[in-house]
């Protein structure tokens, strides 16, 4: 029967000062050397025990560490949790805590990639990959790849995020996921395909939300999800955002001319509707002062040719009746 266990949690602790400690190492270590030197000597057997202690103050002189600010160490003994150093500085700790097997797989790694001719990363990867399992905790920026994602109605897009992460809980991030920063990774593309299927990209329902029309909206669920599918790893979302957002090219030429054709719909619609109102409001100032009486036939008239006049897309050029009124 399996136990599931339940995700770890960070404990701050305190170390040895590393200065304190360097002073008190070497003084050991030449006090050491110095008794060696005299039983040599004077032939004692205290010789043996200076050759014995001489291995054990190096190994311990291997305890010292510096910590820069905003960055962690995690302290493992045989494989036990003992907490995390968060206190920058110079430290001495227990020679025997794991260094962590990352900055030879690291190497490993980078060898593989210069191999195959690709380009190392650079960028996150190796912060994940320091030795003595030290973690950074200082904020970092995804730039993530342009996706090819379907929106809600089902239309090809193309969409792309940057997300501003930093690490939390140190003791999530080093043992509930394999490799957090590959995780991070994943899980935003995940979360960034599920959001544009939630959304349209324009032209949504009345009162939706698009990806195109309501950036702040989107941009906020998108960090909701990402902090939720994040949590277990120790990871803190600042801050989520689109970078790009575009029709696919194999539908951008048929989008475009709807959007086109859209456009010069409001367009006209615009257009009438001006139009209307200015000739109510001619014939009405024409009945109002009296400036002229027109029947029923010539006021359809009068309205038709405004209506020409206003809504026609070339210049129009008037004919001017010279006669009577009816002629």
């Amino acid at each position: 029967m399996s136990v599931s266990q339940g995700p770890n949690r960070e404990r701050a602790v305190s170390v040895p000062n590393g200065w304190m400690m360097l002073v008190v190492l070497l003084g050991l270590l030449l006090a050491d050397v110095a008794v060696f030197v005299t039983g040599v000597r004077a032939q004692e057997p205290a010789v043996l025990l200076c050759i014995l202690a001489l291995p054990v103050l190096i190994v311990l002189l291997t305890g010292l560490f510096t910590l820069q600010p905003n960055e962690a160490r995690v302290l493992v003994l045989f494989g036990d949790y003992r907490g995390t150093v968060r206190e920058s500085g110079f430290h001495w700790g227990n020679p025997f805590y794991s260094n962590g097997p990352q900055s030879f797989s690291a190497a490993v790694a980078e060898a593989k990639a210069k191999q195959a001719g690709a380009k190392p990363d650079s960028s996150g990867s190796r912060r994940r990959t320091m030795g003595r399992n030290k973690i950074s905790l200082r904020a970092r920026t995804l730039n993530g790849d342009t996706l090819k994602v379907n929106d809600k109605r089902g239309n090809p897009v193309e969409i792309a995020v940057v997300v501003v992460w930093r690490v939390a809980d140190t003791a999530q991030a080093m043992f509930d996921v394999d490799n957090y920063e590959s995780y991070m990774k994943m899980q935003s593309e995940s979360a960034l395909r599920h959001l544009a299927s939630l959304y349209y990209y324009d032209d949504g329902e009345e009162g939706e939300a698009t990806l195109r029309g309501h950036v702040e909206v989107v941009s906020q669920a998108l960090r909701e999800e990402l902090q939720e599918r994040l949590a277990k790893a120790g990871i803190t979302v600042d801050e989520a955002r689109l970078t790009h957002l575009a029709y696919a090219p194999e539908i951008a030429q048929s989008m475009l001319r709807r959007q086109q054709a859209e456009a010069v719909i409001a367009a006209r619609q615009k257009i009438v509707h001006g139009a209307v109102s200015m000739v109510h409001m001619a014939l009405t100032e024409l009945a109002e002062k009296r400036v002229v009486e027109l029947d029923d036939e010539r006021r359809a008239a009068m309205v038709s040719n405004l209506m020409v006049v206003l809504c026609g897309e070339s210049e129009v050029h008037p004919v001017v009746n010279t006669g009577t009124l009816y002629n």
